[in-house]
C-alpha cells in the first residue's frame, strides 16, 4: 500500500488527520507513555504533548525526522506537518507532495 493511499485510506475512515493525531494515535497503539514516546522519537515530553495537542507544528525538517524513528515514509508527515501549519494560519487548503 502506498503512503498516499494509506493515509487516504485513515483519513476516509476517521476523518483528517493531523500530525499531532497521528502521533497519539501512533504513540496509543504502541501502548506508550508520552514520556517513552518522547524518548523513542526524541523529544520532549512537553514537546510531545505540544504536538499531540496540535498547539506547536513541526518544521519539515521535525516531521522527516520524527517519521525516520517511527519507520514512516517521510513524504506523509511532512505533507500532514505542512498542512496544519497552512490551517493554523486560516488556509484550509489540501495539500499533496510528490518526490521530484
Amino acid at each position: 500500500m502506498t503512503t498516499k493511499s494509506y493515509f487516504e485510506k485513515l483519513e476516509k475512515q476517521y476523518g483528517p488527520l493531523t500530525f499531532g493525531s497521528l502521533l497519539k494515535s501512533w504513540r496509543k497503539s504502541e501502548e506508550l507513555s508520552q514520556t517513552a514516546f518522547a524518548k523513542k522519537v526524541g523529544l520532549s515530553v512537553q514537546n510531545l504533548n505540544d504536538l499531540e495537542k496540535g498547539r506547536r507544528i513541526p518544521t519539515p525538517t521535525r516531521a522527516a525526522r520524527i517519521a525516520k524513528k517511527l519507520g514512516l515514509p517521510e513524504i506523509g508527515l511532512i505533507q500532514l506537518a505542512l498542512r496544519d501549519s497552512l490551517s493554523k494560519e486560516g488556509f484550509h487548503y489540501d495539500v499533496k507532495l510528490e518526490s521530484a
